[in-house]
């Protein structure tokens, strides 16, 4: 069996702290799988060094792989700085769908009594995004003005991926664009995840516009949903998908890459905070989030060793925090060292035990 290679996308502050927490996850002494981790620093600094030369090398790199786990960077805040990696890394490994899942986090209490997984499928290039800006006259008579773009092959990526998820997890595909107001530009995602569910009429279709979606959300409970989004819809409405359920840092982020027959290619996994600048140092900040970036990656290693040890390292982060073992944003007094630590005992474990019983499943 081929060694499996991961690019390791290096960040800033607590970003990076966190991404050392969940590499110590995937030593092969925990996992019980040989993984080969290549870095590349995309710290603002080299950044910088390089003119964002770091960002084209990681991106080409993990077209190669297929895999690539990354850190939470800064972005600048002068738009002729180097600005954010992310938005570059997506155009360059071709992404096409960002997905987020928030789910609910044991003994933590979620928002609104809901329970049951909520994944939002963003569409990861497109829209907002990379639009084109400008502005005319002066004084109260300047204009803003913004050009967007919608592909049809990118608002059906995200169709197709919705439909084939949600038949996967068991979940009901709800939510929409706003094509109401804007039937021509929102009106082609509309299209597609309308042709979408005649292709797989098996699951459940709730199309709602994008602030139903928002307003209804607060009163789900019980069922699981795949909610399809743009750019820009997705980006807000994921975070608060996942803070519904207790915390920024409770769910992992993917973005998937497809090939012709939208069967996934390249996987880049991280954490969907920031480098949280104000607990860098203090071993306090949740590791939850890159940990189970780590556990969601080793899903797109095909071999029976990483589905076990993805399986183990989720239901370890789970039961910790069900046990009590808790960073302060969950309302626990652990360290973000300790809650690792505590990870990698239970996965060790787990491991352990499966392997004993073998010959039971």
């Amino acid at each position: 069996m081929t060694k499996p290679t991961i690019a390791v996308l290096q960040g800033d502050q607590t970003g990076q702290e966190l991404l050392d927490e969940a590499l110590r996850v995937l030593d092969p002494a925990v996992i019980r799988l040989e993984v080969e981790l290549v870095p590349f620093d995309l710290s603002l600094e080299n950044r910088r060094k390089t003119k964002n030369g770091i960002v084209h090398e990681a991106a080409e790199f993990i077209k190669q792989t297929g895999l690539g786990i990354k850190a939470a960077t800064i972005t600048p805040p002068d738009s002729n700085d180097v600005g954010s990696p992310n938005a570059l890394l997506r155009e360059l490994v071709n992404g096409q769908v960002i997905l987020r899942t928030g789910r609910r986090i044991p003994s933590v209490r979620p928002l609104a009594g809901v329970y049951a997984p909520i994944s939002v499928v963003r569409m990861a290039v497109e829209d907002a995004y990379g639009a084109k800006e400008w502005r005319e006259g002066t004084g109260l008579d300047e204009v803003a003005y913004s050009t967007r773009k919608l592909s049809r092959r990118g608002c059906r990526a995200v169709a197709e991926f919705t439909f084939r998820h949600a038949r996967k997890v068991g979940a009901k595909v709800f939510g929409g664009p706003k094509y109401t107001v804007s039937p021509v530009y929102e009106g082609i995602f509309k299209e597609e995840l309308d042709a979408a569910h005649e292709r797989y009429p098996d699951v459940p279709y709730d199309p709602q516009l994008i602030d139903a979606t928002y307003a209804l959300l607060l009163e789900t409970t019980g069922e699981s949903l795949a909610i399809p989004a743009l750019n820009r819809d997705g980006d807000t409405l994921s975070d608060l998908v996942i803070k519904m359920f207790g915390s920024i840092a409770g769910a992992e982020s993917t973005i998937l890459s497809m090939d012709e027959n939208f069967e996934v290619r390249v996987a880049l996994t991280e954490a969907p905070h920031g480098t949280a600048p104000s607990l860098e140092g203090k071993n306090i900040a949740n590791p939850m989030a890159m940990i189970l970036a780590s556990a969601a990656l080793l899903r797109y290693i095909p071999n029976e060793q990483a589905a076990e040890a993805s399986r183990a390292i989720y239901e370890a982060v789970m039961e910790a925090v069900y046990d009590g073992i808790r960073t302060p944003d969950l309302g626990g007094q652990s360290s973000t060292t300790d809650f690792t630590n505590e990870v990698i005992r239970r996965v060790k474990g787990k491991l352990e035990v499966w392997d004993a019983l073998s010959d039971q499943r």
